[in-house]
């Protein structure tokens, strides 16, 4: 059983254990105590406990839960100290009618730690009031931060716990059908993939406005390098900046390199391992490179605000993103079957073109398997390579002349490295 650090360990010769959990409760209760008289002393008008309530609150729940062999009486002594602390905040709205009750419910909580204390759960008790002492003196700024934060961003966190806490626990992991279909392991695969894409939208959402082009384009290629590619291309097209706007569309295209190798390892170890160089070797070529050209641009760049990027996390789109997982899985399974490894290649230059996540996402469900691991690590670099050639495209059409000409052989640049990889797998 672990003690608690903030007692030292007595000889059980000298002293009965009971004595060091009574000098723990004393020490939390009274840490508690201390904070909420400070407290009082700063408010006006009617406040609960001090440096004497908190410590006797905690005495009284550690005495009932060693006498106490069951729940009962402690749940007794809870009851009635409810009774005492709901008429005391019942006084405290009379004289402050906007007054809060966090004083009472850590007066709650101090009584848990002595009942922890008294059933030999130290680690617990001290942890409770550590978490209790850090959300009282962050009171300001957890309010400001309530103020800061979209309810927007709120409805999309509860999304995000939706797809990974509520629904992949009961998605059945089992295989149906020839093609050894896994629902589980399909909504992992759309949960790791929302993860991952949702970690650089918060960042770039928080980053907004205080980062330049190279840091927006890093952070957008965390998440999307096409949806990044598509804005940058569309500034460029008003700024003149070319060679900032193309490095910083060459960046964003290698960390899409990086956060493939990512999911790849995430999702099937065996293909990680394999793709590991080529990939981080392609991702930090790009994200080098592209950072070089773009800092090295005459002049710093004065323009418009990047527009906020948008929320990867959408309900709809995370099931039309398992429907089309299991299409390309599908597809995937009949082109190794019937027509071998050639066809998987035609199918990954394909797919590179559209949505390349289902793709790429799919081959590390079926490497080692249906599909040799050899094959599903080309047909990733393919299809890679594929998507860059698009979104070469993008920022031709979109860019400009001279900075979509730029940003265009850059990223074909980019795809013909990823092909010239293949022989590292």
């Amino acid at each position: 059983m672990h003690t608690c650090a903030i007692v030292p360990s007595s000889s059980p010769d000298l002293f009965p254990p009971e004595v060091a959990q009574i000098l723990e409760v004393l020490f939390l209760s009274f840490l508690i105590g201390l904070e909420r008289e400070e407290h009082k002393g700063a408010g006006a008008g009617y406040a609960f406990g001090g440096v004497r309530t908190f410590p006797l609150i905690g005495l009284v729940g550690y005495g009932l839960g060693i006498l106490d062999a069951g729940p009962n009486l402690i749940a007794a002594g809870m009851l009635v100290l409810s009774v005492i602390l709901g008429l005391s905040y019942r006084h405290k709205l009379s004289v402050q009618p906007d007054a809060g009750a966090t004083t009472e419910l850590t007066g709650i909580g101090i009584y848990v730690v002595g009942a922890l204390v008294a059933r030999a759960h130290p680690w617990l008790a001290c942890a409770m009031v550590v978490v209790t002492l850090l959300m009282l003196e962050l009171k300001v700024g957890l309010e400001g931060l309530a103020t800061r934060i979209p309810s927007t961003e709120i409805v999309s966190f509860a999304k995000f716990l939706l797809l990974t806490a509520v629904i992949l626990p009961v998605v059945p992991d089992r295989e149906f059908t020839t093609f050894h279909l896994n629902p589980f392991r399909t909504w992992l695969v759309v949960v790791a993939v929302s993860a991952v894409s949702y970690g650089g939208y918060l960042l770039e959402r928080l980053s907004q406005g205080r980062l330049g082009v190279l840091a927006s384009a890093l952070l957008g290629g965390a998440y999307s390098s096409t949806v990044t590619t598509v804005v940058l291309a569309k500034r460029a097209a008003t700024e003149a900046m070319p060679r900032r706007f193309a490095g910083s569309i060459l960046a964003a295209s290698g960390m899409m390199y990086l956060r493939l190798a990512v999911l790849v390892a995430l999702m099937n170890a065996a293909l990680g391992r394999m793709l590991a160089l080529p990939l981080v070797a392609l991702g930090a070529t790009g994200v080098i490179v592209g950072a070089l050209i773009a800092r090295g641009a005459p002049a710093p760049l004065a323009g418009a605000p990047i527009p906020e990027p948008r929320n990867p996390l959408d309900l709809r789109a995370s099931a039309s993103f398992a429907v089309l997982f299991v299409a390309v899985l599908v597809l995937t399974h009949l082109a190794v079957t019937h027509l071998g490894a050639g066809a998987l290649y035609g199918v990954a230059a394909l797919m590179g073109v559209s949505d390349v996540d289902p793709f790429i996402m799919g081959l590390t469900q079926s490497a080692g398997g249906v599909t040799p691991l050899h094959d599903a690590a080309v047909g990733v670099l393919i299809a890679a390579a594929s998507n860059n050639v698009l979104k070469a495209v993008y920022a031709r059409s979109l860019g400009g002349r001279e900075a979509g000409s730029q940003a265009a052989a850059l990223l074909v640049g980019l795809a013909a490295a990823g092909l010239a990889t293949l022989w590292l797998v």
